[in-house]
């Protein structure tokens, strides 16, 4: 299916629509300090990493739930197995969701639910930002998941080391790794994406939907303006960066017998923001 054609008004929501996101996150910033102050915790206010995790935090727990409702139906058929060559299918074309599953970025569990009705019997959920792992725990008990899912408060470059957290994560383990809309904001993405794919078991699929750099395909001027937002858009929303060529990065990772991650159907060739999606197979 061609993209639809661009309009003038699809150029100006394009242009604009960066700048108006990232001014919504700023609503939440006074907020933010006076929670921190009510509950004295002027070192989190005083130590801008801190504060950018708190931050954060109560900005994702707003826009969180709209994101899960918008993109439920997009991420559903990915972890079914049933995307192929960025096409929808009937019935699965590789094995769904099941099994031991690590999610990586879990936040405050908004896929949790999705995760578990696919099939996940165990998740292992990556959140190295404090500020999310009261909500976190409070989504897998209101799910009754509380036995079979295991907060992992560190990042992935901290999972194998045992002075950083009191669990333990063996190599070639794991069924399905879950990154839905955060390997934009994981530091040293090459080096951490290697090392998420020495947990996966041989034949353990890979399920993926993040944003990514514009291709060469939209054009220099926009991938200009993509480098451009991107001056700002990290500062304001976690560490994010617009512009990782993050399927690169997951081909780059190991061996694969299946690589099927095909861009997002139907995005403007303007769009700031765009996505790829698909499965890699161990």
């Amino acid at each position: 299916m061609n993209n639809p054609p661009v309009t003038f008004w699809d150029h100006v929501q394009w242009f604009l629509d960066p700048w108006l996101f990232l001014g919504s996150t700023l609503t939440h910033l006074p907020g933010t300090i006076t929670s921190l102050l009510r509950t004295g915790q002027i070192h989190t206010i005083l130590w801008p990493p801190a504060l950018r995790d708190a931050f954060f935090g109560r900005f994702w727990a707003s826009f969180g739930p709209n994101l899960r409702e918008s993109n439920g139906p997009v991420i559903a058929p990915i972890i079914a197995g049933r995307i192929t060559h960025g096409k929808e299918t009937a019935v699965p074309v590789y094995e769904p969701l099941s099994g031991s599953v690590i999610e990586v970025g879990a936040g405050s569990g908004m896929w949790a639910d999705a995760l578990i009705a696919a099939g996940a019997q165990r998740i292992l959920g990556i959140e190295p930002n404090p500020a999310q792992h009261a909500a976190l725990r409070r989504r897998v008990a209101e799910l009754g998941f509380e036995k079979q899912y295991e907060v992992v408060p560190v990042g992935i470059e901290d999972i194998s080391r045992p002075d950083k957290w009191d669990g333990r994560i063996e190599k070639e383990s794991i069924d399905c790794i879950v990154t839905l809309f955060c390997l934009c904001s994981i530091p040293d993405p090459d080096k951490n994406v290697k090392e998420l794919y020495k947990y996966l078991k041989k034949g353990g699929r890979w399920f993926v939907f993040e944003h990514v750099r514009t291709p060469d395909s939209a054009g220099r001027f926009i991938r200009w303006y993509q480098r451009f937002v991107n001056l700002f858009w990290p500062v304001l929303l976690g560490g994010c960066d617009l512009c990782r060529d993050t399927e690169t990065t997951l081909r780059n990772a190991g061996e694969w017998t299946t690589v099927d991650i095909t861009a997002q159907p139907n995005e403007p060739w303007c769009q700031t923001v765009p996505h790829i999606r698909g499965v890699l197979v161990k």
